[in-house]
């Protein structure tokens, strides 16, 4: 008689995936013995992406033919090209004291603890373990029942243990490997990242400063402006009592007093912003160093740029550019990590110790009790578990990767747009340079005719208000065109000391 079996279709699938687990792992067991020969880790191994950007910067022409007193100052330092001694030091405070830089250094230190242990993993584990208990049994219990059945037991007992313990694992299909792989290439981007905190830091604090001094020489322009105000308005009230001038003259000459003094505020209030800002950039409470800033004259020069480095240069200086590529490099690892699932893991561990309950005898041959173990683990199924960590990761570094290409992107956009604007606030700062040459000629001009009686005092108001609104702009550009100089330095990753050898992406 011949007995047939039937499956529903979820055995059936069931049954197929149990019998194709079981041939790939097979294929796999004997992988695991040609990796654990050959000495090799799963996965891929990491190959930096290229990239096909140009030698050159498309704003590079503009930056040649930008024109400047100062030399280019290193990159590592580009502050120092201000020559502003209150600069200098208000960017090292704030290098000093920042407390972003406190945190940032602080996830170092956690990066670099988690790739020590990563490390540690590979690498075989001892303990030393020992007890001593003094217990009266009961003798309701299970043992306590049989042992008083027995002459001379004793209730009081005392049990003693000693061992010296030592484990370890056997990487064979090398995922431990590539973990630590990971770990380390997660260190190097934090050390990434905290360079980028600094450079950020000491952009911040520049462009800070430079805005205080803008305000600083806008508020001076604005003072300026109702002095002259008033003096015209006297003077007005001196042609009055003569009969020269009329009341709508003064009422014009009030109203322009009155329109240069509502200036005042908005300055006043952001020169107190900037230097609150100042304050926390430096790590200190709004209003510790702003006395200082006050009493001191405003004087720095815009420095030339320099454009040898090329987009080349750029990816290996810009420290997100770095962090991001060490990223890649970590998700490009743990590939390796997840694929390694697929193999057995072995383990070995072995225990020299001493057990005894009497007290007294624990270091005597009776009493010694020593172990050794072989240890097995191997995932023969588990519902494509290890697939989707598998894909998870491949998912993880597509991602990795697109972010990378990205950041390169943007690190040339942000080096292009700051050149641009650059040059072409500093070709503004020329032009209205000479209008406000002008319109001081030509205002001096209209208030000696006004004098004379040759020109209405129409003019000379009219003349007034042009020449506030261009040294009004003046000053504004003259610190603009500094902080577009702040900005360009921070694009091109300035403010740390690198050189290709010390190239944090070289660390592979």
């Amino acid at each position: 008689m011949t007995t047939s079996l039937s499956f529903s279709p979820f055995e059936d699938s069931l049954m197929a995936t149990l019998a194709s687990r079981f041939k790939r792992s097979s294929v796999f067991a004997l992988s695991a013995v040609y990796i654990a020969l050959a000495g090799c880790a799963v996965g891929p191994d990491y190959q930096r992406p290229t990239n096909a950007l140009s030698a050159t910067f498309h704003a590079d022409t503009l930056l040649q033919q930008r024109v400047g007193e100062s030399p280019a100052p290193s990159l590592d330092t580009w502050w120092a090209g201000f020559n502003d001694p209150e600069l200098n030091r208000i960017v090292q405070r704030a290098l000093d004291q920042n407390l972003d830089l406190a945190k940032s250094f602080a996830r170092i230190e956690q990066a670099r603890a988690v790739a020590r242990q990563a490390g540690a993993i590979r690498l075989p584990q001892g303990a030393l373990d020992g007890k001593a208990v003094r217990q009266r049994q009961s003798t309701e219990s299970s043992q306590g029942q049989i042992g008083s059945t027995f002459p001379g037991y004793d209730r009081n007992q005392t049990l003693e243990t000693l061992g010296v313990g030592a484990s370890w694992e056997a990487d064979l299909a090398g995922g431990l490997k590539r973990g630590e792989e990971a770990a380390l290439a997660e260190a190097q981007a934090a050390e990434a990242s905290h360079v980028g905190v600094r450079i950020s830091v000491a952009a911040e604090a520049a462009d800070a400063y430079f805005r205080i001094r803008g305000a600083q020489q806008r508020l001076a322009v604005a003072q300026d402006q109702v002095t002259t105000q008033n003096a015209l308005l006297d003077l007005i009230k001196d042609r009055m009592s003569m009969g020269l001038a009329t009341h709508r003259e003064q009422a014009q000459a009030e109203a322009l007093v009155l329109q240069a003094r509502a200036t005042l505020p908005p300055l006043r209030t952001e020169l107190t912003t900037q230097l609150n800002r100042l304050d926390v950039l430096m790590g200190a409470q709004p209003g510790t160093y702003a006395l200082a800033l006050q009493s001191s004259p405003p004087h720095y020069d815009v420095p030339r740029i320099s454009d040898a480095q090329g987009p080349a240069d750029l990816l290996r200086r810009r420290p997100d550019v770095i962090a991001a590529e060490r990223r890649l490099a970590a998700s490009n690892a743990r590939i390796g990590a997840a694929i390694a699932e697929y193999y057995p893991s072995v383990s070995l561990s072995g225990l020299l110790g001493f057990d005894t309950a009497h007290s007294g005898q624990l270091f005597t041959s009776s009493a010694f009790q020593p172990q050794a173990i072989l240890g097995l683990h191997w995932r023969l199924f588990d519902f494509g578990r290890v697939d989707a960590e598998v894909a998870q990761a491949k998912g993880a570094n597509a991602e990795a990767l697109a972010e990378y290409r990205l950041a390169m992107l943007k690190a040339t956009e942000d080096v292009e747009n700051a050149i641009v604007t650059l040059v072409e606030l500093e070709q503004q700062r020329q032009d209205v340079s000479a209008e406000v040459a002008a319109h001081q000629t030509a205002r001096d001009a209209a208030q000696d005719a006004y004098k004379g009686g040759a020109v209405s005092l129409v003019e000379v108001l009219d003349e007034d208000r042009q020449l506030l609104v261009s040294r009004d702009q003046l000053a504004q550009l003259h610190a603009n065109d500094a902080r577009a100089a702040v900005a360009t330095f921070r694009a091109l990753g300035g403010g740390w000391p690198w050189t290709i050898k010390d190239d944090v992406a070289e660390r592979d």
